[in-house]
């Protein structure tokens, strides 16, 4: 079996008790979906610091906070494609940092990672990083410049391809889910910040995963995030569902350390792997 402790949206939210409790832990290893910090790139690095004082092995997949300034949020989220333009060669910079403060921790876009573990191997595939969810392929410029994809389309083949080349039962890791799992608020991957609702999961994750149905490749699980746990206008979301034979869930607890009755409480996943499957659990704990 290999027991994996999931990390979902941490805005500034891991600190010492988290690395100890990796640390005493059974997990063999560690998934984070994105979004480091609050919205500076100096908020990310601090965190990405102390993640790479990981004590198992760690993979780590960029979110739309990730490696990006705040200029080109603010244009991205405005839709504004000439700003979009304007702004993004920074960005090649600011992943490189990123990728200098992880550290041991692997940096997962776009790529495979055959992992095996006390006799259970996995392929982890890693899905299309910076997503910002729904129909906006965001970040485009940074993505063509650096893995050569300007839409969709292009994304879905990618991850076919990686999908084609695992191995072994596949476990994908991305900062937003797929499409095809509800439209309503509520739904795991669902838009709680429109009157109209929507489905706000990734179209070309989606398709991938209806390829590899079709193909006969088993994919466990998608761990992913973005989509934060409290929704607007009260209540929350539904964090784990299926997808024909896919195992979904969303890790966004946010914020993940947090008082509820006078105590300190922290959230993450727990994922089991084994021969029967994949097996998931919301654990919060002092």
């Amino acid at each position: 079996m290999i027991r994996i402790a999931a990390f979902g949206d941490i805005h500034g939210s891991f600190d010492e008790e988290d690395l100890r409790m990796i640390q005493h832990s059974d997990y063999d290893m560690v998934l984070i979906v994105g979004d480091l910090p609050g919205r500076t790139h100096a908020g990310t690095l601090d965190v990405a610091r102390r993640l790479a004082r990981m004590p198992r092995p760690a993979y780590f997949m960029p979110g739309n906070h990730d490696g990006v300034s705040l200029i080109q949020l603010i244009a991205e989220l405005q839709g504004n494609h000439a700003l979009v333009e304007r702004s993004h060669r920074r960005q090649f910079k600011l992943v490189e940092n990123l990728r200098a403060a992880l550290g041991p921790v692997s940096y997962c876009a776009y790529s495979l990672h055959e992992i095996s573990i006390k006799g259970t191997a996995i392929s982890l595939v890693s899905a299309r990083p910076h997503s910002m969810g729904g129909t906006s392929f965001s970040y485009r410029p940074y993505l063509e410049k650096e893995f050569g994809i300007s839409d969709m389309n292009q994304s879905a083949e990618k991850i076919k391809r990686l999908l084609d080349e695992a191995r072994s039962p596949v476990l994908v890791l991305a900062h937003n889910g797929p499409a095809g799992l509800g439209s309503k608020r509520d739904d795991i991957f669902g838009c709680d910040f429109r009157k109209e609702e929507g489905d706000f999961g990734d179209p070309d994750l989606a398709d991938a995963l209806d390829y590899a149905e079709g193909a006969k490749i088993q994919v466990l699980g998608v761990v992913a995030g973005h989509m934060h746990h409290r929704i607007r206008g009260g209540g929350e979301r539904v964090t784990i569902a299926k997808r024909k034979n896919t195992l979904c869930v969303n890790c966004a607890r946010v914020p993940r350390i947090f008082k509820e009755d006078g105590q300190t409480l922290r959230h993450h996943v727990r994922i089991e792997i084994s021969e029967k499957g994949m097996e998931v659990e919301q654990v919060t704990r002092p």
